[in-house]
């Protein structure tokens, strides 16, 4: 079993001043700077099984008991500050401390590279400096940010990317200053936690294949992590209906959208909002094409209330190995 998204944080910014230049040190000393509240608080305490762990002891005691391996993701640096400059530095610490402290001692990690996603050419400077280091198998990006993630604006991280091999990921959360729908902020917990990840993806897939990112770069992959998959289908055949009607605005766009979803998007197992109904539950592996699409994934230290294991069970034991290990295997070059 392979686990595509266990978080990992740093105990405070001390912990990544080792890792910043003398200014920055400085900076964050005289601006008495600390890592965003936001960062233990995204989720209420009862969604959280333990503190997110910030040591690999605590992984190996833990997700790495059961697992072959994991893919770390970690949040910090876009939750704590909109000055690109500052994002940047603090990007390049996460990285360097992420490749320091864990994947040099454990080699059955892999990590997600933070980049700051303010400054996309500073973005692609960071993968193009780890992006051959065989630790980093993905690009960490998160849902709630400025454009959709198809725009121009990130053509220089969709090239490094494809350049490295590297995939990119779609994590739910993010800037918590930016609002959360279309139409403005979220009144409640519930409509921001819900359009965290399944709401606000759904414009970054559509914008990813409509803005012909996969035709310019067809090495690219995509994992939604965090974000569910279970709205996929529905979105996928309105998605192939218009775009019968209305091609001639995305000439670029030469096959079905589902085809290029098929072909260049992954999804992660959890959370899995599954629906109740067992006769609807049974059709769902089909609509899917879950062998393919699904990277099993704990969300550790997070809960959500729900697990992919009723889909699990539909599935026969090729799919199931598929899911629990050959797809990440192949996605993050993991070997058996």
């Amino acid at each position: 079993m392979i686990d595509c998204d266990v978080h990992c944080a740093p105990a405070s910014i001390d912990a990544l001043a080792p890792y910043l230049d003398e200014y920055w040190r400085d900076y964050l000393d005289n601006a008495e700077l600390v890592l965003s509240p936001s960062l233990q608080g995204a989720y209420p305490p009862a969604l959280l099984a333990a503190d997110v762990p910030g040591d690999v002891e605590t992984l190996r005691a833990t997700v790495l008991a059961d697992a072959d391996a994991a893919v770390l993701t970690c949040l910090t640096p876009f939750e704590s500050s909109t000055n690109v400059y500052f994002e940047a530095a603090l990007c390049r610490a996460v990285n360097d401390w992420l490749a320091e402290q864990w994947l040099a001692r454990e080699p059955r990690l892999r990590a997600s590279l933070t980049v700051p996603v303010l400054d996309p050419d500073a973005a692609a400077e960071e993968i193009d400096r780890l992006g051959s280091h065989p630790g980093f198998t993905q690009v960490l990006l998160p849902v709630r940010t400025q454009a959709p993630y198809g725009n121009r604006r990130y053509a220089p991280i969709h090239a490094a990317a494809e350049r490295h091999g590297l995939a990119l990921a779609l994590h739910a959360w993010g800037r918590p200053g930016n609002a959360p729908t279309a139409s403005g902020f979220a009144r409640t917990y519930v409509q921001d936690y819900l359009a965290n990840s399944q709401i606000i993806v759904q414009g970054h897939v559509t914008s990813l294949v409509s803005e012909g990112v996969f035709d310019r770069h067809p090495g690219l992959r995509v994992v939604l992590a965090e974000c569910g998959f279970a709205w996929l289908p529905f979105l996928l055949w309105r998605f192939d209906k218009d775009w019968k009607a209305i091609w001639r605005e995305v000439p670029w766009v030469r096959e079905r959208p589902s085809a290029y979803v098929r072909r260049h998007v992954r999804a992660t197992t959890t959370p899995a909002q599954l629906p109740r109904d067992p006769a609807v539950l049974a059709r769902l592996p089909q609509l899917l094409h879950a062998d393919e699409l699904l990277l099993y994934a704990s969300d550790y230290p997070h809960r959500h209330g729900g697990t992919a294991e009723p889909l699990l069970a539909l599935l026969d034991d090729d799919g199931r190995h598929a899911v629990l290990h050959a797809n990440a295997a192949a996605l993050h070059g993991i070997a058996a």
